[in-house]
């Protein structure tokens, strides 16, 4: 997946300029307080390990990074398999409780992306200071638990209170999946191997949110219950959370490895052995945060990305159907476009991040969203055009968006010290779900119904280009000492 070729045993030697540790880095991969009660000290992050022979570091490294990959591409593609199941459940939920409508159950659903964005930020900065072999799959085996219980308890539905809390908490542990593959990332790959990892890495949204429904709906036929919907798919994501377990491993050095910017010889400016330990939360939110103004500028970013993003998918059934008459199953179609496209997307946007831009993120996102703003022009002009041009249009859509939405999550990354990395995306993404997801399920409705579906074109063409902008003011921001 990545080249090996650049590793090097000499931690001395290396790109001229870069400011380098003398030596071999002997920070602690963790902190060394107190143990923590009732098992919860396997949360904090694993000690540091005597160094293994040189001659061994390079096939352990390829080794473990394989192993880790595959372990959080797993782990968060497990996540969307217990994330949003009762948007699948909605209609059989309507039919048992007609006392329901469907803007009810939508609040539901916009109080998971609330809870999921502000904890995705909270629970960054716990990521930070633990270790991501048991923090990612403790976040997926708790919602493992609140899916199961939400399908096998039906009574719960005939109180409207339980269906919102049960939908915020896990929005809520929901939020323990992305911080800890990022922190993951950028302890094991540096930072000019990070744009194609990370991308590929990103399929698994894709992969999660396809094979949510496809096992929702083998479960609902197996069992002959629409609560499988939920259990089923929580039981498959449970295997999956033992075996991410048995795959993940903390840092290099936690295995006895050098760091992988001492390993790759990719030293990113101002680092030094400093940036191995692991900073206190004031550090992180107060030290490399909240006072940094590029994160802000992605963070905004991230906002009119997210309502791109979702003011297309999520309505592509609504606009197609009641404005072009097209039946469900064709614009079901148009959502499976949208939604694989973004596989290659990804995959390429990462490649010219990498390859182009020469691991600066900023060019590829604005160039990724100059070419989306050309896709809704065109699904937006073709009012009475073919259906083929809808379809070509959600498609190249789908295949542009998911970039920049990869790109601003790993330009965090890169924009502070890797001890921060979580608390980073974090920060990006609760920006990406409360003011842009959340806003574009309930905003989107709104300004079609003011508006029509003019004012809601306008007002995404608008995003695209105050996108650009607020990654433009970035261009020239150089990575952090990861």
């Amino acid at each position: 997946m990545i080249d090996e070729s650049k590793s090097a045993s000499n931690p001395a030697s290396g790109r001229a300029g870069a400011a380098q540790p003398t030596g071999r880095l002997a920070a602690p991969s963790g902190s060394t307080s107190r143990r923590l009660p009732f098992g919860l000290h396997l949360l904090q992050p694993a000690p540091l390990q005597p160094r293994v022979p040189a001659a061994q570091v390079p096939g352990l490294y390829r080794r473990l990074r394989l192993q880790v990959f595959v372990g959080i591409f797993l782990g968060y593609a497990s996540y969307y398999l217990v994330r949003n199941n009762l948007a699948l459940a909605i209609p059989s939920i309507l039919k048992e409780h007609p006392e329901y409508t469907k803007a009810m159950l939508g609040t539901a659903l916009t109080g998971l992306s609330l809870a999921y964005g502000l904890s995705k930020f909270l629970m960054g900065s716990v990521s930070d200071r633990s270790n991501p072999r048991y923090f990612l799959p403790l976040g997926l085996l708790l919602s493992c638990v609140i899916m199961a219980a939400s399908g096998m308890f039906k009574a719960l539905y005939a109180s409207f209170a339980l269906i919102i809390i049960l939908q915020f908490i896990n929005g809520w542990v929901q939020g323990m999946g992305w911080p800890p593959c990022g922190k993951t990332m950028v302890h094991w790959w540096s930072t000019k191997e990070r744009g194609l990892t990370v991308s590929l890495w990103n399929v698994a949204h894709n992969v999660g949110g396809g094979l949510v429904a496809w096992f929702a709906t083998l479960g609902v036929a197996w069992f002959n219950d629409w609560g499988a919907t939920f259990y089923f798919n929580a039981l498959i994501a449970a295997v999956v959370a033992f075996l991410v377990w048995g795959l993940m491993r903390d840092t290099p050095q936690s295995c006895g490895l050098p760091p992988i910017e001492e390993y790759r010889q990719d030293y990113p400016p101002g680092y030094s052995a400093d940036h191995e330990r692991t900073f206190t939360f004031k550090e992180i939110f107060f030290g490399h945060v909240l006072n940094n103004g590029a994160l802000w500028a992605i963070a905004v970013a991230n906002a009119f990305v997210y309502f791109v993003r979702y003011g297309v998918v999520n309505w592509i059934p609504t606009y197609l159907e009641t404005q072009k008459g097209f039946s469900f199953k064709d614009s079901s179609v148009g959502w499976l476009l949208f939604e694989f496209a973004a596989i290659p997307g990804t995959i390429v946007c990462g490649w010219v991040s990498d390859k182009v831009f020469k691991g600066r993120r900023a060019p590829a996102t604005i160039l990724f969203m100059a070419l989306t703003l050309v896709g809704v022009l065109v699904y937006w002009g073709n009012l009475h055009g073919p259906r083929w041009i809808d379809y070509a249009a959600l498609t190249a859509i789908g295949f542009l968006i998911y970039g920049p939405v990869m790109l601003i999550g790993l330009h965090a990354l890169d924009l502070v010290p890797k001890k921060a990395a979580g608390t980073a995306a974090g920060f990006t993404g609760f920006f990406g779900y409360v003011f842009g997801s959340a806003i574009a399920g309930t905003g989107v409705g709104w300004i079609a119904d003011k508006f029509g579906w003019r004012g809601v074109f306008i007002s995404m063409v608008a995003c695209c280009v105050l996108t650009m902008v607020c990654s433009a003011v970035t261009l020239f921001q150089k990575p952090k000492a990861a």
